[in-house]
């Protein structure tokens, strides 16, 4: 039935294509019309997702941008995506997490800015090797090295300390090294304040466990198939599950979880650096950050958070005014802004220590340290291969809602889990 599908919507968007190769969208006052899809919600980038466009859409003489939000993040917005290219429609920028950047590739009609640069704006033809580093650049390639996208948003993960609930609970002046450290640190904030210890995210995708497994000596992917029902990937579940259990650790949605550590009644967040911005802004305790913690005696290993931005637009109008937006972006002030309204890495060369970049930013700003640091242990994030990426996810949601909300066997739902997986994959080859 998926290949049946994907036959359909291959046939689809090639109608469509050859429908409308010749008619690029314009505004009332001829301007090329482009559409970037992203997954900035307010507390993660929304408003300077906003303030970029509006800004450039004042200064460019012939691109107009419009942009939409996509909630759900990155697997809701590749939803969105495919329905569109069912009915023949497509945005023309857009954002694909590093996790589904293998379902992208093999499912959907892209150009490479690398193609776009030479066909449509031979000028820009160093702009790539000047702005990125090699590794960095690696991370959007397919396996044959071609750019599928560019780097925008990258991400480690962080811990997130309310310094006040250590104060209170004995620890202050305690940094948590290890998951161990963690565990116990919650356990005594119960103990003596009753609030939870910790709250690891709980969004739609399994960024936070993939840290937690890989670093523990397993993998969620491994040779295109998942591998996490191991003891090490075990040992991980069971780890949550049990200070759910005890109410040393919170579970609930992700926003409403990570509001609670906002509003103080949690001790520790494990997310995303992208949310130092809005913590830092909103909380009304004393907070910092500290590297993303490990396991006693084993590699701490960071998967690459964030996305890529990739160009969908049809017509060769299009494409090039897609580049030029995305060009605009990587400028070094742009980028700058990008880090400041939402704390990802820079992804581009010349930011950190520029006086136009980040410099003076840096030397206010410790909650991003952390991250910046750690970007040396840095690990592509698991992507799931061909058109098994959106389920596979959801299976993954799915199997740790079980384990933490129904309190389901760990080791039984984990392998059923990826039993269930491997087939999907194996049936799709």
């Amino acid at each position: 039935m998926k290949r049946l599908f994907l036959l359909f919507l291959t046939l689809t968007l090639l109608l469509s294509a050859c429908k409308t190769s010749n008619e690029p969208k314009k505004t009332a006052d001829g301007k090329i019309k482009i559409e970037y899809w992203h997954v900035n919600a307010e507390t993660q980038g929304g408003k300077t997702v906003k303030q970029l466009v509006d800004d450039f859409n004042k200064q460019s003489k012939d691109v107009h941008v419009v942009a939409k939000y996509n909630p759900e993040m990155y697997k809701g917005l590749m939803q969105n995506l495919q329905s569109e290219a069912a009915g023949g429609r497509t945005p023309d920028v857009v954002q694909v997490g590093w996790s589904f950047k293998n379902y992208f590739k093999d499912n959907f009609p892209y150009t490479s800015p690398s193609k776009v640069i030479k066909e449509s704006a031979p000028n820009d033809k160093d702009f790539i090797s000047q702005n990125f580093e090699p590794k960095m650049l690696k991370i959007a390639q397919d396996d044959k090295g071609e750019q599928i996208g560019l780097p925008y948003s990258i991400s480690s993960p962080v811990l997130f300390i309310n310094k006040d609930i250590f104060k209170k609970a004995g620890l202050e002046g305690k940094t948590p090294k290890t998951w161990e450290d963690v565990k116990e640190y919650s356990e005594i904030i119960k103990k003596k304040t009753n609030k939870y210890g910790v709250f690891i995210q709980e969004p739609a995708d399994s960024w936070a466990q993939q840290a937690m497994v890989d670093s523990n000596g397993s993998h969620i992917v491994k040779d295109n198939k998942a591998a996490f029902a191991n003891k090490e990937g075990y040992e991980v579940y069971k780890y949550m599950q049990d200070m759910v259990k005890n109410k040393t650790a919170l579970h609930m949605n992700d926003e409403q979880g990570q509001q609670n550590f906002v509003n103080g009644n949690v001790g520790m967040l494990f997310t995303t650096v992208a949310k130092q911005t809005h913590i830092g802004k909103n909380a009304s305790f004393d907070v910092t950050s500290t590297e993303m913690p490990g396991w006693k005696g084993k590699e701490k290993k960071t998967p690459a958070g964030g996305a890529m931005l990739a160009i969908t637009a049809k017509t060769k109008e299009e494409q090039k005014a897609s580049w030029e937006f995305m060009k605009y972006l990587y400028k070094v002030e742009n980028v700058s802004a990008w880090t400041k309204g939402t704390g990802y890495v820079p992804p581009t060369k010349n930011v950190i220590d520029n006086p136009k970049g980040l410099q003076e930013y840096l030397k206010k700003n410790e909650m991003i340290k952390p991250a910046i640091r750690q970007m040396t242990n840095v690990v592509p994030w698991a992507s799931f291969p061909d058109a098994t990426g959106l389920e596979s996810e959801q299976k993954l949601l799915d199997m740790r809602d079980r384990i933490l909300s129904d309190d389901a066997p760990v080791e039984k739902t984990m392998k059923e889990t990826q039993d269930s997986i491997n087939l999907e994959i194996e049936n799709n080859k």
